[in-house]
């Protein structure tokens, strides 16, 4: 697996997490609202990724040993 690929299943999955969060977490709306905000980080990640092409999590990855 390479780090391109890696990088769509950790993003993914954070969405994913962080929207599951905020439904089932069971506090007031406010509570909610701080998991959005962990979904609006990882998609402005991506977004200024497409842009500047940096991304710290490629560079975390390549640091691990994941094939480029």
């Amino acid at each position: 697996m390479n780090v391109s690929r890696m990088i769509r299943i950790i993003a993914g999955f954070f969405i994913m997490l962080s929207l599951a969060m905020a439904h089932y977490s069971g506090q007031v709306d406010f509570a909610q609202a701080k998991w959005l905000w962990f979904t609006a980080f990882v998609g402005a990640n991506l977004f200024q990724s497409g842009f500047t092409k940096f991304c710290l999590m490629a560079n975390i990855l390549k640091a691990l040993g994941v094939k480029e």
